[in-house]
């Protein structure tokens, strides 16, 4: 697949760019061009991104943070089975716990959401650092109520981060699940509350909290653009009508002016019948 001129491969963090350092130079050079572009696609291009995964980790199936890349294209694209498979690679290279969270929500996505609870009470867990404790909170109360248990879903979240006055990266996501899982549970005034908190958390625009409070104020929002547009072809219709009124008007005019005319043709000029040259 084609690499922009503007990457270089040297965009990677330092911690990848060390794993890489196993690897030939050139070849090192090549997977890490690889894996910028999954970085740089992942959001936007899912499917693209997934494209650059699967050529990085053909050329380098044994570097953890390439198999880590690799799951998460997949995941993004809804390949759960591929992506729990690279997952459990790179932390079989790695030992860490830290996908422990994402490969329980794989987990959730093959359908399996008693497994994804399974884990959220496994040792594992205790290894997280609290980004990855609360991401598994997340998960586990998504997998509540994938089984229909709303209540246990919105006791799940409960927690300390969750009436935590600070804001942290997590906070926004975790209050916005609160809310959904509220306003599914019919508790509309609570919901509408956490909304709002959401909203107050989330400075990088990582949710639609701001959309889902307005739709419960029952807000409506104007695209400008096609106000505009709507503006602009009422302006053009206008001016047709105005057009056609004036061809019209000339139109009037002109058949005003050829009937005055005839009327002041001299009747001595026109040859009366049975007159001879």
């Amino acid at each position: 697949m084609p690499i922009p001129e503007d990457v270089t491969g040297d965009e990677i963090d330092k911690d990848v760019r060390q794993e890489l350092q196993s690897l030939p130079k050139t070849l090192a050079e090549d997977v890490a061009k690889n894996l910028v572009m999954v970085a740089r696609l992942i959001d936007e291009d899912p499917e693209g991104a997934y494209g650059y995964s699967r050529v990085a980790l053909r050329l380098a199936s044994r570097v953890a943070a390439v198999r880590e890349a690799a799951g998460f294209a997949a995941y993004a694209t809804q390949k759960y089975s591929e992506a729990l498979g690279e997952f459990r690679a790179a932390r079989r290279m790695t030992g860490s716990a830290e996908l422990w969270p994402v490969m329980a929500d794989c987990e959730r996505g093959l359908g399996r959401p008693e497994k994804a609870l399974d884990m959220a009470g496994a040792p594992e867990v205790h290894k997280l650092d609290k980004a990855g404790q609360v991401e598994m909170r997340l998960v586990a109360a998504g997998a509540r109520r994938d089984m229909g248990q709303l209540d246990a879903a919105i006791v799940t979240l409960q927690s300390p981060e969750l009436a935590s006055n600070s804001v942290q990266p997590w906070t926004a996501r975790l209050r916005y699940a609160y809310a959904d899982a509220l306003l599914a549970a019919g508790r509309e005034n609570e919901a509408r509350e956490w909304f709002a908190k959401a909203v107050e958390a989330d400075r990088d625009g990582s949710t639609d909290a701001s959309d889902r409070l307005a739709e419960l104020d029952g807000v409506e929002f104007v695209d400008a653009l096609d106000e505009n547009e709507n503006e602009s072809d009422g302006e053009g219709a206008g001016r047709a009508a105005d057009d056609t009124a004036d061809a019209d008007a000339d139109a009037t005019e002109a058949a005003g002016a050829a009937d005055s005319a005839a009327d002041t043709t001299p009747v001595s000029d026109a040859p009366e019948p049975g007159d001879k040259d």
